[in-house]
């Protein structure tokens, strides 16, 4: 576009360009501005302003393209928005401004002066500070600024803290800082005289652009110098012409336009890119805005896909052969290698990657790598002063002489320093020495390459050294007359190439031998071969005369320093092998990093192989062949070969495999050969060259389908297999069928298509690969489906089990284990899957003995972690049910000391019983299967049913079970009485807690006794009660003070005397035995009628439990009463009947309970107890035997009470026979 700004009237001055909004402001020599806007291919005028007061010598707009700032040379600001409002503005009284420059984040703006000052101010105009200009030490004279440019990152940065301001004055002296108060900034004398300077797109080359004496004409050049933001120089461009006066970059950084006099120069530039290329995979390394690292693609352009990395601080990308290298800077806190004693202080590393960037192996050191190279077996990595050599390793079996060298130290000749100015001999060093790197050398390093046998070394004065490799020894040193940039060695390492800091490509024979003036030898020579303004080139990997290089924007082939027609390209080189380039189009890649494109990829067949296969297509194999014996190379052979046999030329082809070292395509050209069928040949030849569809078809056209199927089965084409297998006439082969069932099940196995998997697997009868089907389809009814297919003992049963106990499914995990005959696999996954119901069982089922172990150690690990409830949840599931009620018991002892609520408490203590109770049914089941001849591993008799004065130390076991319930509930049910107004109730409640003392502590059993006394009127107790408290040992002596004066209050006004006396006080109080007593009102039951729970076995008088669904105590549901509930009934009426000594009445009651539950003990044995005192001493024997034969765990007993009747017997017999014989 060339077009007029027909807005201003005078010579435009100031341009400045938005890049977010597109927008482009000018000023001219009157002061006037304008912002145009692009429309249509048109600038328009968008906005015009004009002060008529002062010129603009300056305009900036921030990063995010919202604000604008305008100096004058008069000292006024003016900061506007990009919509046109004016934010603010201010003029600074005595001062000529001339640069402008905001921060990155818009918070800081730099005022340049025109007497060199440059002022930092906030975004408001406040001044902040006067910058501290480091370059400018020691300089005399006036001096002006010539640019300030300071990069907003739009981005990222090459690493993270990057010096971003530029700012560079007309002397030469130039500064790069990170931010506006970096004390150690970059220092930079261009040595020029400088006009204009900004940094490309990127933030990574600052381009400074001035004139510079040219001693030996006498006149100034035009130059224009690149740097790095560390300062270091990059490269110079010279341009023609009188007065250079600005510049400016691309959008995109691959131009830069110049201002000559009337004219514009545009230069082509060639970036630097961190790049490689390794096993068909292009790694390219760009930063982001939103990242500090670099990201680092590897993408494998032949299957188009590509593998991110992040690195921190990337120096370089280095590849060969399979391999790359990432040079980086080392990061403080990354683990170095253990033995890496002497590196402790490494800077740097070198980290060796796969194609897919897959970290193989890391080595950190303490040299700069700014230089690196890399061959199949080391990696050359050099600073200006040394370089360091690691032979690097990957994995693979050792050689023989590795294992031989097994024992030496790991790092011992792999890896070594050495200094550029020392002279090394091929002997093998020991551990690198890294002491040598920080000694200084007055010739830096510049260049580095290597070969598989030699390292060449450029310096800086034009000296070339060359190495011997993999032993280190300086070989020969030569001299050139330029600065090394860049330097390949060619295949057999006999010449290099040269590329040098102003572009220019020059060659040096190696090994060249010549005489010079003075008749001595002269080793090396330079080529005459010179070309200008060389960006990249690489020689054929194949071939020491074959090289491609790229001049602008050029390819150029040289064949022994002869070139060929030119290609037109700005593709950097990846390959050069087989007489084919391939190059690829970075620039545009790097236009959008995140998907390159497969049509960047570029491949170029250079004009011999053009040629040849011209020749072969137009005139004929005898030419064709003529020019490839004259031009020859392994790929025009192997060219010629493909065109004999495509003609059925066989004596032709065989010589060009042989000539090309194709012993494959001699083989296959003696198989032609011993073949009759002309269609048979021309068939082979077609799938020679790939072209399977054609040649199949022609093996059908012949009638051999084997030969079809055959083809198919070497390129693995399953698909076409099954169905050629299918539309044969014949019958298929079922192993054949079979297999290809299975292949393409596999194939859909692979992607993750279960479902076809699973329907050519059945097909197949592929019982493993279908199982896995099953179970990655969640199809677990299917896999228990096969899994009942199976044979017995069958090898995929413990397979199929454990997929079942992944997922926790434990009744078919346990039946896929008891068909395999795995009955402890089984046990150990119920145990997993916390089934220790079905663990118990079949353990016993199976004759196991850990499972109670493996309880008890689970538990311990439950009740190490404070996890008591689920080690009552295991014991329980395990039917361990006394130990459950252990662990409860201790729970609601733990509960009631910390005085939890009393509700809470007596349901802890219920649950507590209960688990008692199901012990006891299960021992007492236990203990009838015994009797009646079944074995089992009962526990001990049932010896709660016995009388107390007959087993005084297990009568207890059922009661002591249900006393914390029994305790909490009368506490309870006493208090809601007494707060209800049943104040008598309460108290005839609050007497059956004395005897729970062991539960409920005594002071407030007693308490809650004298209050409900007191309440009652019943003051005698009410006095006992606070006798009994007075003496408690627990309280403190206040507390009893505290008593003693309630009492004293109570009992100065009330007599210490019950008023009324009940008639059931006596019972109240115990005699021979206690009255079983009503868990719904605390009253003690008296009448023969009353309810008994069949769950705890406590009563409930008959008008009471009438209006209750549940049991007042265990709280379970009243349902009709069952024969054994019925039986226990009358046998606790007839104990009633018994402590009142209504024997008599007692005996009916226990005959009534035998009748109703035959096979219930405990009445049998009562009433016989009750003959026994009687004195029916034969009855009461009857009654005992029946006892034994329901109960064996009465035996001790009942052999007791048969002894004791016995002997009475004996006793009164005597006591007879004394009678009759003193009567008569």
């Amino acid at each position: 576009m060339n077009q007029t700004l027909e807005g201003h009237s005078g010579s435009v001055q100031v341009v400045a360009w938005n890049e977010q909004y597109q927008k482009l402001t000018t000023s001219d020599q009157n002061g006037l501005i304008i912002v145009w806007m692009l429309y249509k291919g048109s600038w328009y005028e968008e906005m015009i302003n004009s002060r008529n007061k002062s010129v603009v010598r300056s305009m900036s707009w921030n990063a995010d393209g919202q604000k604008i700032c305008i100096v004058y040379e008069d000292g006024a600001v003016i900061v506007g928005s990009v919509d046109g409002n004016r934010i603010w503005g201010k003029e600074l009284k005595g001062i000529q401004l001339c640069h402008v420059a905001w921060s990155t984040d818009s918070k800081i703006l730099l005022f340049g002066m025109a007497n060199g000052e440059i002022h930092v101010y906030d975004n408001q105009g406040n001044f902040i500070i006067k910058m501290r200009l480091s370059c400018l030490v020691n300089v005399t004279g006036a001096i002006s600024i010539a640019g300030i440019h300071w990069y907003h990152g739009t981005e990222g940065y090459v690493e993270p803290d990057c010096p971003c301001l530029a700012i560079c004055f007309d002397n030469g002296r130039c500064q790069i800082m990170r931010h506006e108060n970096d004390r150690n900034p970059v220092l930079i004398d261009t040595g020029m005289h400088v006009v204009s300077i900004q940094w490309n797109h990127t933030g990574s080359v600052l381009a400074v652009a001035g004139s510079q004496k040219v001693v030996t004409q006498d006149k100034d050049v035009n130059t224009v110098q690149f740097y790095t933001p560390f300062g270091e120089h990059l490269g110079t461009l010279k341009v023609p012409g009188k007065r250079m006066s600005a510049l400016s970059w691309e959008g995109g950084g691959l131009k830069i336009a110049l201002a000559v006099d009337s004219f514009i120069y545009f230069a082509n530039i060639r970036p630097d890119y961190k790049w490689g290329y390794c096993s068909n995979t292009v790694v390219y390394a760009y930063t982001t805005p939103d990242r500090p690292e670099y990201c680092v693609v590897f993408w494998d352009t032949k299957n188009n896909e590509k593998y991110v990395k992040y690195v921190k601080s990337l120096i370089s990308v280095t590849t060969c052969g399979d391999f790359c290298i990432l040079a980086t800077k080392a990061d403080e806190s990354h683990p170095q290698e253990e033995d890496e004693t002497e590196t402790l202080g490494a800077m740097f590393v070198l980290v060796l990657c796969n194609s897919i960037g897959t970290p193989l192996d890391p080595k950190y050191i303490d040299i700069v790598p700014l230089f690196v190279t890399m061959t199949k077996t080391h990696v050359i990595a050099a600073s200006k002063e040394a370089f360091y050599i690691w032979q690097y390793r990957v994995a693979k079996k050792l050689m023989a002489l590795e294992i031989n060298q097994i024992t030496r130290p790991r790092r011992e000749g792999r890896e070594r320093v050495y200094h550029v100015d020392d002279t090394p001999s091929a002997s093998v060093d020991g551990v690198p020495d890294y002491s040598k790197a920080i000694q200084g050398t007055r010739d830096p390093i510049c260049a580095i390459t290597a070969s598989d046998k030699t390292l060449i070394v450029g310096r800086e004065s034009g000296t070339i050294q060359r190495y011997s490799l993999p032993n280190v020894g300086l070989i020969q040193k030569y001299f050139l007359n330029c600065r090394a940039y860049r330097l390949s060695l060619n295949c057999n390492s006999s010449r290099l190439a040269i590329i040098d800091i102003s572009g220019v490509l020059t060659f040096f024979d190696l090994d060249s031998r010549a005489m010079d003036s003075t008749g001595q030898q002269v080793i090396g020579e330079l080529l005459k071969l010179e070309r200008k303004d060389v960006w990249d080139m690489k020689w054929a990997k194949d071939n020491p005369d074959l090289f491609a290089m790229m001049e602008k924007t050029r390819m150029y082939v040289f064949r022994n320093l002869d070139p060929e027609e030119p290609i037109q390209t700005s593709g950097y080189i990846c390959n050069f092998e087989d007489l084919e380039i391939k190059s690829v189009l970075l620039d545009e890649i790097l236009k959008d990093p995140e998907h390159p494109n497969k049509d960047y990829m570029l491949n170029f067949e250079i004009r011999s192989l053009r040629d040849s296969r011209a020749l072969l297509e137009k005139v004929g194999i005898e030419d064709a062949s003529q020019f490839i014996e004259d031009n020859p190379h392994p790929r025009l052979w192997r060219l010629l070969a493909e065109a004999a046999l495509q003609k059925l030329d066989l004596c032709t082809a065989e010589q060009a495999f042989v000539r090309c070292e194709d012993y494959q395509g001699i083989k296959f050209v003696k198989r032609l050969g011993n073949l009759q069928s002309e269609a048979m040949k021309q068939a082979e030849v077609v799938a020679y060259f790939g072209r399977f569809e054609e040649a199949e078809r022609m093996y059908l056209d012949m009638d051999r389908r084997d030969l079809a199927i055959g083809l198919r089965l070497k390129l693995v084409d399953w698909f076409r297999v099954l169905h050629l297998l299918k539309t044969g006439s014949g019958v298929a082969d079922d192993s054949l069928l079979e297999q290809a069932h299975n292949a393409i099940g596999d194939y859909f196995a692979d992607r993750q298509k279960w479902l076809n998997a699973v329907e050519y697997y059945v097909q197949g009868r592929n019982q493993e690969r279908l199982a896995e089907c099953y179970y990655m389809l969640e199809d677990y009814e299917g896999l228990e489906s096969l899994a009942s297919s199976l044979p017995e003992n069958h090898k995929l049963l413990p397979d199929i089990a454990q997929m079942f106990v992944r997922v926790g499914m434990c009744g078919q995990a346990v039946t896929a284990f008891l068909r395999c005959n795995q009955p402890k696999a089984a046990v150990d996954t119920c145990v997993h899957l916390h089934q220790w119901n079905k663990a118990v069982e079949l353990a016993k089922s199976h004759n196991m003995k850990e499972i109670g172990s493996l309880l008890a150690r689970y538990a311990s690990h439950l009740l190490e972690k404070n996890k008591t409830l689920e080690a009552i949840e295991l014991y329980r599931k395990a039917s361990y049910f006394f130990d459950a009620a252990k662990l409860m018991f201790k729970i609601a002892d733990e509960e009631a000391k910390k005085r939890a609520k009393p509700l809470r408490v007596k349901k802890l203590y219920v649950l507590a019983a209960l688990l008692v109770q199901q012990h006891q049914e299960q021992v007492k089941s236990a203990q009838r299967g015994k009797a009646g001849g079944e074995s089992s591993e009962a526990a001990s008799a049932l010896a709660g049913f016995l009388e107390e004065e007959v087993l005084p130390t297990a009568g207890r076991f059922t009661d002591s079970a249900w006393r914390g319930a029994e305790a909490y509930h009368f506490f309870v049910l006493a208090q809601r009485q007494l707060y209800e107004g049943y104040v008598d109730t309460a108290l005839q409640t609050a007497f059956h807690l004395r005897d729970y003392e062991d539960i409920i502590p005594a002071v407030e059993i007693y308490s809650l006794l004298a209050l409900c006394a007191c309440a009652s009127r019943a003051f005698g107790t009410c006095s006992k009660a606070f006798i009994k408290l007075e003496s408690l040992e627990t309280l403190s002596s206040e507390q009893k003070q505290q008593y003693e004066d309630l009492a004293l209050e109570i009992f100065t006004k009330h007599t210490p005397k019950d008023n009324r006396k009940s008639e059931l006080d006596s019972l109240l109080e115990g005699g021979e035995g206690k009255l079983p007593t009503c868990v719904a009102t605390g009253r003690p039951i008296t009448e023969y009628q009353f309810w008994m729970c069949s769950v705890c076995r406590h009563c409930v008088h008959a008008q009471e439990i009438s209006s209750c669904a549940f049991c007042p105590l265990c709280h379970s549901a009243v349902g009709k009463c069952s024969p054994e509930d019925l039986a226990t009934a009358y046998n606790n009426r007839g104990q009633i009947k018994y402590f009142r000594v209504d024997f008599y009445e007692a005996m009916d009651d226990y005959t009534s309970a035998i009748e109703v539950q035959p096979s219930f003990e405990i009445p049998y044995y009562n009433r016989g107890l009750i003959l026994y005192r009687l004195g029916y001493f034969d009855e009461a024997l009857e009654d005992f035997k029946k006892v034994l034969d329901l109960n064996p765990g009465f035996q001790d007993a009942i052999l007791s009470l048969k002894q004791t009747i016995l002997d009475k017997e004996e006793k009164q017999r005597r006591k007879t026979k004394r009678n009759i014989e003193k009567n008569y």
